[in-house]
């Protein structure tokens, strides 16, 4: 199986990051190819990055060959949609993944984001997914997402906050944390508060396989057809 994951942004050292969390959970025969553009925003953070992004994400997928499923590697799920309307493999996004993902192993989840701007568009595609009822709130720790790759300690201690915030006030029995560069941190802070931390990469990488393996393709009925 060949799973190819895009970072739509052009950061490679998160592209590096997101590609190390996929190959930690994929299966031994499983093969992941992760890759970004090159003339994306260096992140994604709020509307305008998002859309900036979708040409290149498109252009990395049609260049691709050879791969049994996409995951795109963006909290958003920026371009989904669109890279369903032209590939019939399936289309994982890391946010609609993580948000069944906390569904099936909690009653209540809350959302750790990075910037604040960011907190409309998630709870926009909370509300299309139907699990904004599940979903205590999204909460924004205010890192810039390129912060995220300096790991040091002052940073994440926002992201404890949040957390923290987040299981005494909304009452959110699982975290999800809400980007792509979070991902290195998902088994440090579940084990620190003792509740399932969940990214969305490696939820991403683990349903894009039992998709593949259950013979499950895009249906091209209606929606996401071309004709």
């Amino acid at each position: 199986m060949r799973i190819l994951v895009v970072n739509p942004n052009s950061t490679g050292s998160m592209t590096a990051k997101i590609a190390a969390a996929a190959r930690r959970v994929a299966r031994p025969d499983t093969q992941i190819v992760a890759t970004n553009p090159a003339d994306s925003p260096p992140s994604i953070q709020g509307f305008l990055d998002a859309a900036l992004c979708v040409p290149g994400l498109l252009d990395e997928v049609r260049r691709a060959r050879d791969y049994d499923a996409v995951v795109v590697a963006c909290f958003d799920d920026t371009g989904v949609d669109a890279l369903r309307c032209v590939v019939d493999v399936p289309v994982i996004g890391i946010g609609e993944a993580a948000y069944h993902a906390a569904a099936m192993v909690s009653t209540k989840f809350s959302v750790v984001t990075t910037l604040s701007r960011s907190v409309a568009g998630l709870e926009a595609n909370l509300l299309r997914y139907g699990l904004d009822r599940r979903c205590g709130r999204v909460r924004a720790s205010d890192v810039p997402v390129l912060k995220l790759e300096e790991g040091d300690e002052t940073t994440i201690d926002r992201i404890r906050r949040e957390i923290e915030a987040a299981i005494t006030e909304d009452g959110a029995e699982a975290i999800v944390l809400g980007c792509a560069g979070m991902t290195d941190l998902m088994s440090r802070l579940s084990e620190e508060f003792q509740v399932p931390v969940i990214d969305g990469v490696t939820c991403g990488v683990t349903m894009a396989e039992a998709l593949v393996a259950s013979g499950l393709k895009t249906s091209k009925k209606r929606t996401y057809s071309l004709a």
